[in-house]
């Protein structure tokens, strides 16, 4: 028989790269959407699996409904990717970040140990914990935590929990701590996405300049689609464990448009962007680079996809998307 997997959060950016990988390796795939009249679909049109997935409603911040659904059909595994994922936002919507980041993580758990004990479970911890934690630069499984928001703050909770229920109950929970990682398919709140989109905007005359706020802060970027990969191999280990994954290279927001604007054949780049004090966050992290020496030699994971080839990926893409419109 196939496995089986349960992916929240699948309508955002990894959800879709996940699914598309688990189809290939024979799995069954659910994905918990919460109700809506009429659900996005874009992402997984993107990646052509939208009716290879069986969907379920469900919500994280609606325990019933995740316990009925992990009662249900008690997947081999299950990969928690849902989240109040964007920073700047986490600030106005302090609470409803905690609700669905932190405590949604132990509705799930709690319906794995009563329910489900043998499923495998997966949490999309971020770098956004260490916040501004580093041991010479760098930031790894030993680094401490130091978060700067509150999305940060409610990953700590939600990571702090998932070990804490492996070993208290000993279930098989693991935590992916990602770095930065991005698409085509990533939102279009999130700077990079922002970048790319705004340069296709100027280049097709659709747009006179971009609105940025700060462009020091360093990040280490890489391709989602690598990263599902990595989310996969975590729970095909004999033991569970948490996991550092990134590229181990890291470059400016101000880096990253240079290239983008660069690829869209824009060299006087600087004069269309305008630095807009509204994006402004109340704490910054300013350099954030892994140290991701574990996860390559324990699980025999590698990122494929380079810095410039994933800036081309992206400013090709959204040229491509807004020309046909």
């Amino acid at each position: 028989m196939s496995k089986t997997a349960l992916i929240t959060g699948i309508l955002g950016q990894d959800g879709p790269y996940l699914a598309k990988l688990l189809l290939e390796k024979g799995y069954k795939v659910y994905g918990m959407i919460r109700r809506y009249s009429n659900p996005n679909f874009e992402n997984l049109n993107y990646v052509g699996i939208t009716n290879k997935v069986d969907y379920l409603e469900g919500d994280m911040t609606d325990e019933s409904s995740i316990i009925n659904i992990v009662k249900n059909i008690r997947p081999d595994e299950i990969y928690n990717l849902a989240a109040q994922s964007f920073v700047g936002s986490s600030w106005q919507q302090a609470r409803l970040t905690a609700e669905i980041n932190a405590i949604g993580v132990l509705s799930l758990l709690n319906a794995i140990k009563f329910f489900s004990p043998t499923t495998k479970f997966y949490q999309a911890s971020t770098s956004e914990m260490f916040g501004i934690e580093h041991t010479s630069g760098y930031q790894d499984e030993n680094t401490c935590f130091h978060p700067r928001s509150p999305y940060g703050v409610s990953k700590v909770y939600a990571y702090w929990i998932t070990v804490n229920y492996r070993e208290s109950y000993n279930l098989f929970t693991s935590n992916g701590i990602l770095f930065n990682h991005e698409s085509p398919i990533r939102g279009i709140q999130f700077v990079t996405r922002k970048i790319t989109d705004g340069i296709a905007r100027i280049k097709l005359g659709l747009a006179k300049d971009l609105h940025l706020g700060n462009m020091e802060p360093r990040r280490d970027w890489g391709f989602a689609g690598d990263y599902v990969e990595a989310m996969y191999l975590m729970l095909q280990q004999e033991k569970p464990d948490d996991y550092v994954v990134g590229t181990g290279e890291n470059y400016s927001i101000k880096e990253f448009a240079e290239k983008a604007f660069g690829y869209a054949g824009i060299s006087d780049w600087e004069k269309y962007v305008v630095i807009d004090p509204k994006y402004k966050r109340p704490a910054e992290v300013p350099n954030l680079k892994s140290r991701p020496e574990k996860a390559m030699k324990a699980l025999g994971w590698k990122p494929k996809v380079s810095f410039d080839e994933l800036v081309k990926m992206m400013v090709d893409a959204d040229l491509e998307r807004l020309s046909k419109k």
